[in-house]
């Protein structure tokens, strides 16, 4: 048996409406759920559970849940950082997330795109969903962006890990 503890204002997400979208995790997973406030109580075979407890995690980590089920693919996994590890007060974290994100959302997408991965900026954290490779590039992405690299730096970055990757697909 497995607890996942998520936002309070996540616990709606994960129920869905009429609790179908707890009812669909717990089918696809293989799993048994039990909620009591903000505690996710998962059993279940315990391969079944570990998959389970990344999925509840990215769907408190702001992701929906379609996009948080990506994880029960075996090539999947889920990354979370913290940003209260690279930030002092409100102010610093607000810019930090806004780096990440980029005007109308451009940096964040050109992660996405480069990386084949999903990310989603919540509360003080930043979920990424994608390949093992793919989320250890984007992982770096962001914490060049958090550590002050100038935006040109980390693009250039990520077309690089682009072109290497394109060449090893190659051969």
């Amino acid at each position: 048996m497995q607890y996942v503890r998520i936002p309070l204002e996540r616990v709606p997400v994960l129920i869905g409406e009429n609790g179908e979208t707890l009812r669909d995790l717990e089918k696809q997973t293989r799993t048994r759920m039990q909620l009591d406030d903000t505690s996710v109580e998962i059993e279940g075979d315990s391969m079944d559970e570990w998959i389970a407890v990344d999925v509840v995690k990215a769907v408190g980590r702001g992701f929906p849940p379609e996009k948080a089920l990506k994880l029960l693919k075996e090539d999947m996994t889920l990354m979370i950082i913290s940003l209260k590890d690279y930030t002092g007060t409100k102010k610093e974290l607000s810019r930090k997330k806004g780096r990440i994100i980029g005007e109308k959302g451009r940096t964040r997408k050109f992660i996405e795109d480069i990386t084949c991965s999903d990310i989603c900026i919540y509360g003080n954290t930043v979920g990424i969903i994608g390949s093992l490779d793919d989320v250890e590039i984007a992982r770096e992405a962001i914490l060049r962006l958090i550590r002050g690299s100038q935006h040109a730096a980390v693009y250039r970055f990520l077309e690089g890990q682009r072109r290497q990757k394109i060449q090893l697909d190659y051969y």
